[in-house]
């Protein structure tokens, strides 16, 4: 049986009012799903695919929503599975002796993204675990409220809380330690 069929017919939303609906919420949000994506990656290349291809399966599954109004929150889920998957693969790399991150030719878009965080933060940010780099971000950079970031990170309200305490204590190590 194909999802299609499992869905009844007046809970899809016509193809026609995915484009539209897809176009508004990538001109609304798809800087601020970017710059989740480079705090994640330290990559602007990676995170302009990772970021791309939830638009595009946000797209392809519109008729497949049952809360047209979510679709904000699925993007969101979608980018930050992204960006698991993608450092998945590069430890799965850097195990293998092979490289996948993109060459440091920085693109003037990049310098803009990396300009508007202090370097020290972001160097310590992305030095913490992935899971505590998540929250922190979600939270403080995004201002996502800790349901809306329990939702995206798939944990209860109480994991984000102790999650993003131990992460604000380790980043403040890690700035103490900075030269």
């Amino acid at each position: 049986m194909s999802l299609d069929a499992a869905i009844p017919a007046d809970h899809r939303a016509p193809r026609g009012d995915a484009a539209a609906a897809v176009t508004a919420l990538y001109e609304a949000h798809a800087m601020g799903l970017l710059r989740l994506a480079v705090v994640m990656l330290g990559d602007l290349r990676s995170a302009e695919d990772v970021v791309q291809e939830a638009f595009c399966g946000l797209y392809r599954r519109w008729r497949l929503l049952d809360d047209p109004g979510k679709a904000l929150g699925y993007a969101r889920s979608s980018v930050l599975n992204g960006c698991r998957s993608e450092l998945r693969a590069r430890a799965r790399s850097e195990r293998r002796g092979i490289s996948l991150t993109a060459v440091d030719a920085a693109s003037p878009e990049e310098d803009v993204l990396v300009a508007e965080e202090h370097r020290e933060v972001l160097a310590a940010l992305r030095r913490l675990p992935a899971r505590q780099r998540e929250a922190l971000v979600l939270r403080f950079y995004l201002g996502m409220s800790e349901p809306d970031i329990a939702a995206a990170m798939a944990v209860s309200q109480g994991t984000v809380k102790s999650t993003t305490s131990r992460a604000l204590s380790s980043l403040g190590q890690l700035l103490r330690e900075a030269p």
